[in-house]
């Protein structure tokens, strides 16, 4: 009897073993692959990624690779993920960017739009502004969440939007907000990611609930869950240029007044510099970086997609 019992106590102390080994191996397969393609998206191989280049074409084809990969949907206008745009710079030049749009269905048709900017200043001379943490970081981000979601069914449909040309003023998002492959008032949120590998205070920002409060709580139940520091702020009108509402691409959004949470880190000494490389970014706070973004969307995907099903309801 005793022989009996002590096997069965023996299996069932494997079988946890098995499971926690294989949690852990399978968030440090994630992890390695997040910073893997950081790391390739802003090698030199990509010159980085300025609009119209070589190397923003290579990271488009990229990006639209990978969203095939996981099976994402595209819509009718995107053929292969990408929708092109035309647009001149202050000078007169003009410019055909693409922005790489997926999506996955949720089981309600209101939407969450993802978003990250691929692109970057390119090379100056001899030297070339790889953008390790502006923004290879928000992209390989983004992957991660695609990659999840495509796994894990989402509540609301989601677009993962990977746009061009922020670094000229933010075209990539406003070509998307003046021709959305959705009506806008589908559109509940806007979660964009701009630089998010580099601190060495271990802080991430989240910027937009000073404009919309009632994003607060999304941020603050999951603060004492995640190893980052998320600090609400940098959204503040009266602060002037300290105020990022309008300072990356979420700022297409918020002119059409649709809510919005932008991550971000403070400006540090290899913000747009040739040193902006993956070898000066912060490995383990970027993936704790992702891990707290994940969290604050899932909490959004389970607690807001509830409440406006509620309402839903309630109007009927």
């Amino acid at each position: 009897m005793l022989t009996i019992l002590h096997r069965f106590s023996f299996l069932i102390l494997f079988f946890c073993v098995s499971c926690c080994a294989s949690v852990k191996e399978n968030a440090e397969r994630q992890d390695s692959q997040v910073l893997k393609d950081l790391k390739v998206l802003s090698s030199d191989e990509y010159e980085g990624r300025k609009t119209g280049t070589a190397g923003a074409e290579k990271a488009a084809a990229f990006i639209a690779d990978r969203f095939k990969s996981l099976d994402l949907e595209h819509f009718p206008q995107g053929e292969d993920y990408i929708q092109t745009f035309q647009f001149d710079d202050k000078e007169g030049t003009s410019y055909s960017g693409k922005n790489i749009i997926g999506y996955i269905p949720g089981k309600l048709k209101e939407v969450l739009v993802i978003s990250a900017h691929y692109d970057h200043l390119g090379k100056v001379g001899d030297s070339i502004y790889n953008g390790a943490d502006d923004n290879a970081s928000g992209i390989a981000a983004l992957l991660q969440f695609a990659a999840y979601f495509s796994e894990n069914k989402p509540n609301f449909t989601i677009v993962f939007a990977a746009f061009d040309a922020e670094e000229m003023g933010l075209r990539g998002a406003k070509a998307f907000v003046e021709n959305p492959p959705i009506r806008l008032d589908q559109i509940k949120l806007n979660i964009n990611m701009d630089m998010i590998s580099h601190n060495d205070k271990n802080e991430l920002y989240v910027c937009g609930t000073y404009k919309y409060p009632q994003l607060r709580r999304y941020v603050e139940d999951i603060k004492d869950e995640v190893k980052v520091k998320l600090l609400l702020g940098h959204d503040d009108p009266s602060t002037g240029h300290d105020d990022w509402t309008n300072q990356s691409d979420q700022g297409a959004f918020n002119a059409k007044d649709i809510p919005f949470l932008y991550f971000g880190v403070e400006d540090h000494k290899d913000y747009h510099q040739p040193s902006d490389t993956y070898e000066n970014i912060n490995p383990t706070f970027y993936v704790e970086a992702v891990d707290a973004i994940l969290n604050v969307i899932r909490n959004i995907d389970n607690k807001f997609s509830s409440q406006i099903q509620i309402d839903k309801n309630k109007v009927m």
